[in-house]
């Protein structure tokens, strides 16, 4: 799957990861949503690389995959700013 795919899939993981981790952020929904799509890159990369898990398009697989990397991220981002 491209990048710009990973993007389109991030921002729907975003607000996934927004939803399995409710919270005041402190950069707000448009920071929650960036992380989705740094997440979903992450989690995209390390799927495919790693774990040989390859995602053809948008399916369960792929948004899974991304929302977990967005909670990561999300998870490590609330971990820093506090």
């Amino acid at each position: 799957m491209s990048i710009l795919a990973w993007i389109v899939v991030g921002l729907i993981a975003g607000a996934l990861g927004k939803f399995l981790m409710p919270g005041k952020d402190p950069g707000g929904f448009i920071v929650t949503i960036l992380i989705g799509i740094g997440g979903a890159l992450v989690g995209g990369y390390l799927a495919q690389n790693l774990l040989g898990i390859s995602s053809g398009g948008f399916n369960l697989v792929t948004i899974l995959v991304a929302t977990g990397g967005s909670v990561l991220l999300l998870f490590l981002y609330r971990l820093i700013k506090r």
